[in-house]
């Protein structure tokens, strides 16, 4: 499967190296143009099974199937606007936890998530799937905690786009698990929170994961 990543940051470094690790190919997309360019360079080990990585500018097309946004909750509808209609039938992955002013709440307003902002925002045709905003870089990019696997929790209402989206991830080393529709995201967008807020009292230092176990 192909993945644009707009975001050379964090996440994206460590969504980046997962996805190349199960196969998958990646271009990252940045503002600076250079972030883009030292980010595929250091995912380059990372790549298997005859995966590509490469670097684009912002403004360039999109051409792979799915897109995920890498970026923090304000970012989101700028990039939607700027692409516009390049995003018909595209993937769209919202991995944001869109926290108010004093990262102590959500900033969203009630009743409603980022994702389905950015599903609202994004245009006909387009495919909005909410996951990695409950699983912290440093985790992702090491694979596994504690000997557990990492658990990326889906919500979005196209059941296609989730099978491939679990298929990439899954070989990447990770459990996708579907949560049902897009609204879901809402309670995703709730844990994602929670595990913010805990990691001072835990003191895990952002190394902790949400996982489901039998």
């Amino acid at each position: 499967m192909d993945f644009t990543i707009i975001g050379a940051g964090n996440m994206g470094k460590a969504i980046g190296t997962r996805l190349l690790s199960g196969g998958s190919s990646v271009i990252v997309m940045d503002r600076d143009n250079q972030e883009a360019k030292k980010l595929a360079e250091a995912l380059r080990p990372a790549v298997k099974g005859g995966a590509t990585v490469s670097a684009a500018s912002m403004g360039d097309p999109i051409k792979s199937e799915a897109v995920i946004l890498a970026v923090y909750y304000p970012s989101i509808s700028p990039i939607l606007v700027q692409y516009g209609n390049q995003l018909v039938g595209k993937i769209i992955i919202d991995i944001s936890n869109p926290l108010n002013a004093t990262y102590d709440d959500l900033g969203t307003p009630a009743g409603i998530s980022s994702a389905e902002e950015t599903a609202r925002l994004a245009p006909a045709g387009a495919k909005v799937i909410k996951a990695f905003n409950t699983t912290f870089a440093g985790t992702l990019l090491a694979g596994k905690v504690a000997g557990q696997t990492l658990d990326v929790f889906m919500a979005g209402d196209d059941l296609e786009a989730k099978t491939k989206l679990a298929k990439a991830f899954s070989a990447g080393g990770l459990r996708p698990i579907d949560v049902g529709p897009l609204r879901r995201a809402r309670q995703l967008e709730g844990i994602g929170l929670l595990h913010i807020t805990l990691q001072g009292s835990l003191g895990t230092n952002w190394g902790s994961i949400i996982k489901i176990l039998p």
